[in-house]
């Protein structure tokens, strides 16, 4: 339980606070790197007590883990429903490439959305992160796959992993630059050569 002001009693459920917990942890992540979150940081930034998070989450690695599939869960969501809108209609390239730069427009460099890259590349550190970045990135595969058939384009598994990398690639580099990228050009060159097209 904690208290919301002056004489309010208001009660936390375990639920809210592993919630809570989760999102100051992708906050802190976003904002300071996976080395600089600590238990202290993220009570004071979640609102809750010290023993809860160990609580609900006994090692760093299991919150950091938590985390990164409470992001998957999320995204794989967001993923599927965008997949669905698109499995059986027919795109044109142009349709294709519109709706990828939406999709990393919506991907707005937010400290919860850098979180993620900071993560994937904890993966390659520690080995019990690797389940959930690869389901996460399977989920972006899933969706590529799905508009590369409503264009209609041949063995789009095969093609699929690339084109994420690509989008993933221009999206680090905004990241790291700061610059603009045209992620519709460049996936409009790439969907070109997949469809056969000049």
């Amino acid at each position: 339980m904690a208290r919301a002001g002056p004489g309010a009693l208001v009660v936390t459920t375990g639920d809210d606070a592993r919630s809570k917990i989760l999102r100051a942890t992708l906050q802190l992540v976003g904002t300071h790197g996976v080395p600089e979150v600590t238990n202290r940081r993220i009570a004071a930034c979640a609102g809750v007590s010290l023993g809860s998070i160990t609580y609900h989450f006994p090692t760093q690695a299991d919150l950091l883990r938590a985390a990164l599939v409470s992001f998957v869960d999320d995204e794989t969501a967001r993923l599927r429903e965008l997949a669905e809108q698109y499995r059986s209609q027919a795109l044109s390239l142009a349709e294709a490439a519109d709706l990828t730069e939406r999709i990393a427009h919506d991907l707005a460099f937010t400290a919860e959305r850098i979180a993620p890259f900071e993560l994937y590349v904890q993966a390659g550190r520690d080995p019990d992160l690797r389940p959930a970045a690869d389901r996460c990135w399977r989920a972006y595969d899933a969706l590529t796959v799905a508009v590369l058939i409503a264009l209609g384009v041949q063995a789009p598994e095969a093609i699929a992993p690339t084109l994420v990398a690509t989008v993933a690639g221009m999206q680090l580099r905004r990241l790291s630059t700061g610059a603009q990228t045209d992620v519709a050009a460049a996936v409009l060159t790439l969907l070109r050569g997949a469809a056969g097209t000049g």
